[in-house]
């Protein structure tokens, strides 16, 4: 009788240590075209309360305007940090219209540190945005409209994340289809967190071209990914993983 309780203790002992060493964490990406919706409206409050609906821990957003002609020269993604009270990294792609434009990554803990680099765009040069906290690194892109400069990121991805001993996540709009040669080409090294669901046209998705990726070996595990339904405010849907590691 002894022998069991005391088996008992070390299992419930060790099912404790277990527990408490697990993390969860909601990722989420969402291409926002500046808060821009399909009805032409230009609303910051909407998108911002589309990224608290989700309760993301960690969000990757791509085309943001900062102090723009175009935008009214409004930081776009200072704007969304200040309505989610999240911490806000930017990484410009190109200089425009009297600023800049590029992608960004709001979190709810605040970041060790950040870099960005160029990426390959013949039609718009292109950003890579790396962003480490405590547990993991975050990465956010947003990728040619070319094949060829698609594929060739791939390396240069890999070449950048392969130094990092903690987790790696990417999240983006890589502007493929899943059955691609390029994302044939990520999945080498990298796993598909998010699914292939349709992200894009919002009003009627009929693609997926919007992703969260892991390193492969990296220990997430997903317990959801869905794509929100949010037919009106961008011209893409949001894509949410809750992940388990």
């Amino acid at each position: 009788m002894y022998k069991h309780i005391l088996l008992s203790l070390i299992a419930a002992m060790i099912f404790g240590a277990t527990h408490a060493q697990s993390h969860q964490l909601r990722v989420l990406t969402y291409n926002v075209r500046n808060a821009k919706g399909l009805d032409e409206a230009t609303n910051y409050r909407r998108i911002a309360d589309i990224l608290q609906t989700s309760k993301a821990d960690v969000i990757a957003l791509q085309e943001l305007d900062s102090v723009t002609y175009r935008s009214k020269q409004v930081d776009v993604l200072q704007k969304l940090s200040e309505l989610t009270g999240m911490f806000a990294v930017y990484a410009p792609a190109i200089d425009y219209n009297g600023g800049k434009y590029g992608v960004g990554v709001l979190s709810k803990e605040k970041p060790l540190s950040f870099r960005y680099l160029s990426l390959p765009g013949r039609e718009e040069k292109r950003v890579l945005l790396l962003v480490e906290f405590e547990r993991y690194v975050f990465l956010c892109t947003h990728l040619s409209l070319t094949e060829e400069d698609r594929i060739n990121t791939v390396n240069i991805i890999n070449q950048e994340v392969d130094a990092y001993k903690k987790p790696v996540l990417l999240a983006g709009d890589l502007n493929d289809l899943p059955s691609s040669s390029f994302m044939q080409s990520l999945q080498q090294q990298w796993t598909l967190l998010s699914g292939t669901g349709y992200s894009f046209p919002a009003n009627k998705p009929d693609r997926c071209i919007d992703y969260i990726l892991t390193r492969k070996n990296d220990p997430f595990k997903v317990k959801s990914a869905i794509v929100m339904d949010e037919p009106v405010a961008s011209d893409h849907r949001p894509v949410l993983v809750e992940l388990e590691w």
